[in-house]
């Protein structure tokens, strides 16, 4: 057995100054969402009313609804498409241009925001398309379908073939063994990476900014928009909230790759 290495005061100072560094902004924000005064530096007790502002402000409401459904189809297609494309460079069969397409698929995985949004912006004008929710919602489909299928492909990796071909032994076609038997194991993380999607699309600006339209501004183009004037407390409270549905989500993810990873041990002797 390995020696237990304990840690040291220089260690422990590190670690808790590398995670105050991280959340304690965090933390001063979502106090202050609670804060009653106007202003954002001076603490006046403690009060909800900018939630319930936030909860009257139309143009937030609508900002905010953009996003979701945004956030839902984005990354409903992109759960598919990174599904189908996971498969096919996990499963497939070799072919010229393999190493080509990986690299193209993963690109936006390096790429700066900044080109990817100009790129798209290039192509919708050259196709003369309204930029609004349609725009956006593709832009984010590319942007996040390369995430999807980073997190299905690892799963499929590791599973075990000889669970579809005793499927097929049993007098399954190739496409139902794979419904049948393969889908099952990799649903958690087809999960997790709509949860991520969802994440990213919710949280992007650069991308948006140059694919948006009149009308349909997405909640971050909104809070950046309202900052530029100054910080409000209802924007303390609009970011705690999506902090809180970000963890929410965040959670939900990890609980779908741990629900992943048991089911593919308890099927591997099988």
């Amino acid at each position: 057995m390995a020696p237990v290495m304990r840690l040291s005061r220089f260690n422990i100072a590190a670690l808790a100054f590398g995670l105050a560094f991280l959340y304690l902004p965090i933390v001063v924000l979502v106090i202050y969402s609670f804060n009653a005064s106007k202003l954002v530096t001076v603490w006046g007790g403690w009060s909800t009313r900018w939630y319930t502002e936030f909860f009257n402000d139309r143009a937030m409401l609508d900002a905010a609804w953009m996003s979701a459904r945004v956030g839902l189809v984005s990354a409903t297609a992109a759960t598919l498409l990174g599904t189908l494309a996971a498969v096919a460079l996990t499963r497939g069969a070799r072919f010229r241009g393999r190493t080509l397409m990986s690299g193209m698929l993963y690109a936006p995985l390096v790429m700066p925001e900044v080109i990817t949004g100009l790129s798209l912006l290039l192509l919708f004008v050259a196709l003369d398309a309204e930029r609004g929710f349609w725009t956006v919602t593709i832009a984010h489909t590319s942007l996040t379908m390369c995430f999807v299928a980073v997190v299905v492909q690892s799963r499929l990796a590791g599973l075990d073939r000889s669970l579809e071909e005793a499927a097929m032994d049993l007098g399954c076609d190739p496409a139902r063994a794979f419904v049948a038997v393969t889908l099952p194991l990799i649903w958690p993380a087809m999960a997790a990476g709509w949860m991520l999607a969802f994440t990213l699309s919710l949280d992007d600006l650069v991308i948006a900014s140059f694919t948006t339209g009149p009308g349909s501004a997405t909640l971050p183009i909104r809070i950046y928009s309202e900052v530029r004037l100054g910080v409000k407390p209802e924007i303390n409270a609009i970011c705690t909230l999506i902090i809180g549905f970000i963890a929410v989500l965040i959670v939900g993810a990890s609980l779908a790759s741990k629900l992943s990873s048991s089911r593919g041990d308890s099927a591997a002797p099988l």
